[in-house]
């Protein structure tokens, strides 16, 4: 019998899409920007102590190559040749810090989280250094200092790993956002792999100047950072090396591959919803939320509590590009909460069958502030808290509010971003896991009072990373001009609410948020001393144990 013939698509690009929940390998054509399969593997995440967010480097690294070599197996099935495969692009969870050795490719200590809180008196006694006159942290970065950015998580490294000290003494330590460790370890590691990062994941770490576009003597200096360990900024759009496929990896057919597009995952989805316009914005419902609006060729500060960052730079020769972004810490993370710290629901797809059968929170609040408040607010004490409960309370009310609060804080980001840019958004354009649940977009249009737009293909992110390396130099694959972008068939919720209602909603939860303040008040997390409990408010002790019964509760089946 003939061997099957191949299917001939044309030229294809896969994206690496690493996140902090998972890790996902995606082909798209790159004429038709079709996706045509993917594989994606659940990510651990490891919390040594309160407040503190680690992962594994190696299992980050290992669901890599896992989902590369799964994908191209469904290829296969498909009849589809992987040779067709032109390029790779990467995109990944930022801010997140990966220490490693250069002569043997072992990561020196977990990967520190962009969640993680243990930083907090780093940034306390930093922030007492700067000039109340003179932030020059914030002008060169357009970032607050916060716990959330890299340079403190590496300055925490360095001052509390002994291996990271003397890695760094012997000359051998690396640093890089998981995108350098991903690009050094998919392009030989400790045999030749390429240390370098794009300008896009470089504005996150708190040590690059987004007006420069180089890493700052000034701020290495402050932060004490030695710079021979950063790695090389390149563009988010250029050939940075050839794929070396491990031996612990079978698609022998994407050795030589182009690695040729890099950006953090909110600047790929970005690009992925071809906002490539001054004043477009796209909100993705990740772990965090993040909204993101192109400010085009200038830097535009926020009065409103919004971070200025680079946006993308897509090729060498091509301009920067910046953005206004509000970023939310926990989003879906708060559904993974539910699941695995309260048990109330067995997977996250039910969040929605939950919700839908009470179709209100019944006043009730859920303040997810599990790594204090991000923007507008950029308040570390806080906490979360769940209100407004009463003995008819129940788990459908408390999966209701969890989606609600997704949905006010993206309210709250935008109205920030309104007011910064002076124009409000007509409408929101959205991306990510979490957009597959209906109830969830409806809300949001209802708390809006806008239009909330969807795509019908939703992994944005990872086409934004193809897009960005098909169209590198040197590949050629995919045509960014406007003329050659394919259409993208979209899913539209309308406001089904009246305005006053959808305000009365939105001036509670701001209470509820007002409430959640102040909890951490006279001990940082990063000493890991049981007695931070001490100086918290009876009130987070009666909430905790409101919300422990009802998780029991339900676990038990009792009603």
């Amino acid at each position: 019998m003939a061997a099957s013939k191949k299917a001939v698509l044309g030229p294809l690009v896969g994206a690496v899409d690493q996140g902090t929940s998972s890790t996902r390998f995606l082909v798209f054509n790159s004429k038709t920007a079709e996706l045509l399969s993917h594989h994606q593997v659940e990510i651990k995440q490891e919390f040594p102590r309160e407040g503190w967010v680690e992962q594994d480097p190696k299992e980050i690294l290992h669901s890599v190559y896992e989902c590369i070599e799964k994908t191209c197996e469904k290829l296969g099935q498909l009849n589809i040749d992987i040779s067709n495969i032109k390029a790779i692009g990467v995109s990944n969870q930022r801010e997140t810090t990966v220490v490693w050795d250069k002569l043997t490719g072992e990561p020196l200590y977990n990967a520190v989280v962009w969640l993680d809180l243990r930083t907090q008196s780093t940034v306390e006694n930093l922030s007492k250094r700067i000039p109340g006159n003179n932030n020059f942290v914030k002008s060169k970065t357009g970032l607050p200092l916060s716990t959330y950015f890299s340079a403190v998580k590496l300055r925490w490294l360095l001052d509390n790993v002994r291996k990271v000290q003397k890695a760094v003494e012997e000359k051998r330590a690396l640093f890089g956002t998981i995108d350098s460790w991903l690009i050094w370890s998919l392009t030989g590691g400790a045999n030749g792999g390429v240390h370098c990062t794009d300008v896009t994941n470089a504005s996150r770490t708190m040590l690059f100047n987004i007006h420069s576009l180089e890493w700052d003597k000034e701020l290495c200096e402050f932060f004490g950072i030695p710079m021979e360990i950063l790695p090389n900024v390149r563009s988010s759009s250029e050939i940075y090396g050839l794929m070396k496929i491990s031996h612990s990896l079978k698609a022998g057919a994407l050795e030589g591959v182009p690695i040729s597009g890099c950006l953090g995952d909110q600047s790929a989805a970005l690009v992925g919803q071809m906002c490539f316009q001054d004043g477009q914005a796209k909100n993705t419902y990740g772990t965090g939320c993040f909204l993101l609006c192109n400010t085009g060729h200038k830097c535009v500060f926020s009065d409103h509590g919004l971070l200025t960052t680079v946006a993308y730079k897509l090729g060498r020769d091509k301009p920067v590009y910046y953005a206004l972004e509000g970023s939310v810490a926990i989003a879906g993370a708060v559904i993974r909460w539910l699941r695995d710290n309260l048990g109330i629901i067995q997977s996250s797809e039910e969040i929605e069958k939950l919700a839908k059968e009470v179709g209100t929170s019944y006043g009730c609040y859920f303040v997810p502030a599990f790594s204090g408040l991000y923007a507008p607010y950029w308040e570390p004490s806080a906490r979360g808290i769940i209100c407004g409960l009463t003995q008819f309370t129940n788990k459908c009310h408390i999966a209701f509010a969890a989606l609600e609060a997704v949905c006010f804080q993206t309210r709250e980001i935008l109205d920030a971003m309104n007011r910064d840019c002076g124009i409000p958004l007509s409408h929101l354009q959205v991306d990510g896991g979490m957009t597959s649940n209906k109830i969830l977009m409806q809300l949001q249009a209802d708390i809006l009072y806008i239009p909330v737009v969807k795509p019908s293909m939703p992994e944005t992110t990872a086409l934004g990373a193809a897009m960005a390396a098909g169209a590198a130099e040197g590949v050629g694959v995919w045509s960014l001009e406007p003329e050659d972008l394919s259409a993208v068939t979209m899913e539209r919720f309308e406001p089904q609410i009246n305005a006053e209602e959808s305000e009365i909603r939105y001036s509670t939860w701001k209470k509820a948020v007002m409430k959640s303040m102040g909890w951490v008040t006279t001990q940082s997390p990063e000493s890991g001393d049981p007695s931070i409990f001490c100086s918290l408010p009876l009130g987070f002790f009666i909430v905790s144990s409101m919300v422990m019964l009802i998780g029991a509760r339900y676990i038990s089946g009792i009603p």
